[in-house]
């Protein structure tokens, strides 16, 4: 029997606030020794009452408009009731039945067309605690309770289930992060636990609306981790099937090293966690004008600037795509393009400079680990360098050696081409000696090139410019060349 595959995502993503959810410790945990960013709220010490950080919300409402969702005018807190070492109080503050926003969408690409899958729910709740496992020398293990992450500003965003492979819900997943960078209320990294996904996938006769059962999985912590869980689990159940087996509804974890899911408990319901209105905190009110301000304060998200980018300078998709997946450097590039078109062809300056920023920029900034914010070239030293191959004084050659010393020494390029006498040559005298003994010295390729083998020119070429060390102007020594060769 042929089945298709259903996916839906739980995303629980840390917020970037100062102070918890529910009281003023820090959020900046991180380094920080275990239990050392605590309190007795956050401990779940007995008669203390929880406060609401409003930039949380608003970063939640930020972030459901974002996500084409609509805003309730009141929401209110819930007690979420379960018996786990990592909450201390025993439930956990969160929503259920009137979150902070409903029926949203986000559109992904895949293999050339656009697929709208939908948003159920973006609503916010509290971190738990984290446990440590430990062993000792005799080999029993035990387990150590690090409370600084209790209490973390923690945003879920439920999908309907309308994802049908692994490589949609990539998809799904790496927008969402693009969405959430850019709005500047998440870092988005799964390797550091702050952008967490736990998968719900099942099976379905194709044409049936009758899924075969529901399993939840989670322990994934990476994309990739994701996509290999998720290609895994759907043939796990397909197998499962065709020796004649009911797929429980379960939870099973991913384990990495070894490629497979494991069971971990029978699945829970809703009435498992005996929901009910969190007694301490009062509902949520939103105005009209609240949502509207919000609304209004939103960044240009990555689909626009993508689309921007193609229309206005003119960039292939796939430099506006890769430019546009970090809203800082989509705003590098264009402070680089503001900073060099005063005057002349922008679209031209743009593809100059996105050629420069997917090239040599992202390299150097990868090959030393370097954050964008942390280079020490900025968008002004890059312009002032184009702008000396524009008028000539640099080749292309010598603007590379440039632009590495540049990233290195965050001098500006100037100063660099005077140090280090870098100024191209474009003098037709000076160079045509040069061309001469190249010529002279290569008589064979010349020979070859009036045989008609244009590679020989190039070869020629690159003689002349390596004996000039890369300063002279590339289409003089071409033009020469070809003149001494007899033209062609």
């Amino acid at each position: 029997m042929e089945y298709e595959t259903i996916i839906g995502l739980e995303v629980h993503s840390q917020l970037l606030t100062r102070s918890k959810m529910y009281c003023g410790c820090s959020t900046d945990y991180a380094s920080a020794p275990p239990n050392t960013h605590v309190c007795p709220v956050c401990m779940g010490m007995p008669g203390v009452l929880p406060t609401v950080n409003q930039r949380a919300v608003e970063f939640t409402v930020m972030t459901a408009l974002a996500l084409n969702c609509t805003i309730p005018e009141r929401a209110k807190f819930d007690r979420k009731n379960y018996c786990y070492p990592d909450l201390m109080k025993g439930y956990q503050i969160s929503q259920y039945d009137m979150p902070m926003s409903v029926n949203g969408y986000l559109v992904i690409d895949i293999e050339g067309r656009k697929k709208r899958i939908g948003i159920t729910r973006v609503h916010l709740e509290e971190d738990v605690a984290k446990l440590v496992h430990r062993s000792t020398p005799q080999g029993e293990s035990y387990s150590l309770v690090d409370i600084n992450r209790a209490g973390m500003p923690l945003m879920e965003i439920v999908s309907e289930p309308d994802m049908n492979s692994p490589e949609e819900a990539r998809l799904y997943l790496v927008k969402l992060r693009s969405i959430l960078r850019y709005l500047g209320v998440s870092t988005g990294n799964m390797e550091e636990g702050s952008f967490r996904c736990d998968a719900n996938i099942s099976i379905r006769p194709a044409g049936s609306t009758e899924l075969m059962g529901k399993v939840e999985v989670k322990n994934m912590n990476s994309f990739k981790a994701v996509f290999r869980a998720l290609e895994y689990e759907a043939q796990r159940q397909r197998e499962a099937m065709a020796r004649g087996e009911k797929i429980p509804q379960e939870t099973r974890g991913w384990v990495d090293d070894k490629g497979i899911t494991v069971s971990q408990r029978s699945k829970e319901y809703a009435h498992d966690y005996r929901y009910f209105p969190e007694p301490d905190i009062p509902p949520l009110s939103f105005s009209r004008e609240f949502v509207s301000k919000i609304r209004a304060g939103l960044p240009e998200l990555p689909e626009a600037r993508y689309d921007r980018f193609i229309s206005q300078y003119n960039l292939m998709p796939y430099d506006a795509e890769l430019l546009t997946d970090s809203r800082k450097l989509a705003d590098y590039f264009e402070e680089c393009v503001t900073a060099l078109s005063k005057g002349g062809d922008v679209q031209k300056k743009a593809k100059t400079i996105s050629n420069w920023l997917l090239g040599d920029f992202l390299r150097l900034l990868n090959a030393g680990n370097i954050k964008l914010e942390d280079a020490r070239i900025k968008p002004a030293q890059l312009a002032e360098m184009l702008e000396l191959v524009d008028r000539g004084t640099l080749s292309g050659p010598l603007a590379k050696t440039v632009f590495e010393e540049m990233f290195n020494t965050g001098k500006n390029a100037a100063a660099i081409v005077a140090e280090k006498g870098l100024v191209q040559i474009s003098d037709t005298g000076e160079i045509a000696t040069i061309v001469e003994k190249i010529i002279a010295e290569n008589e064979k390729a010349v020979v070859d090139y009036r045989a008609g083998k244009e590679a020989s020119l190039t070869f020629l070429i690159g003689q002349v410019m390596r004996a000039s060390r890369g300063k002279a102007n590339p289409a003089v020594v071409r033009q020469i060349v070809v003149d001494k060769l007899g033209g062609k």
